[in-house]
């Protein structure tokens, strides 16, 4: 059985190759958030590599969950009502923070950014407040 640290280093490696990719080859910075709103907004010309990436992501997951023996499956026993609350949250605090962890986390701090640094510091302390909350205090497993 592969180490979970083998594939936690391998996804690393991906997602790291993959901005690193896109940046030198497209000049565009890997924020998910960004990507998504562009393919939205559907500006000229703009379109084709955003709906490309956005699909590889959903497309790569659904490989992983469908070939790779005991890998992760999506949680289907969380209240809907909270997971519409914190997909809303997120995007808030996305736009709020002008970028996602993606963006901010993957390249912001790979380019050395105090304004990535200080974005992936109040999320990190607002997922770990986020967490306690939700398990220790609501008792939401």
């Amino acid at each position: 059985m592969t180490a979970t640290w083998l594939i936690a280093l391998a996804g690393g490696v991906l997602i790291g190759l993959s901005a690193t990719l896109l940046l030198w080859l497209n000049g565009r910075i890997a924020g998910i958030s960004g990507i998504l709103d562009g393919a939205l907004a559907q500006r000229s010309g703009d379109t084709g590599w955003r709906f490309a990436f956005l699909a590889g992501l959903v497309v790569a997951a659904g490989l992983y969950m469908a070939l790779v023996p005991g890998a992760p499956q999506p949680r289907t026993d969380l209240p809907r009502g909270l997971l519409v609350a914190a997909g809303l949250l997120v995007g808030f605090g996305t736009r709020m923070g002008n970028g996602c962890t993606s963006g901010h986390g993957v390249c912001g701090l790979g380019r050395l950014s105090a304004r990535s640094l200080a974005a992936v510091a109040t999320f990190m302390a607002t997922a770990i407040a986020t967490t306690f909350l939700v398990r220790h205090v609501w008792g939401v497993a």
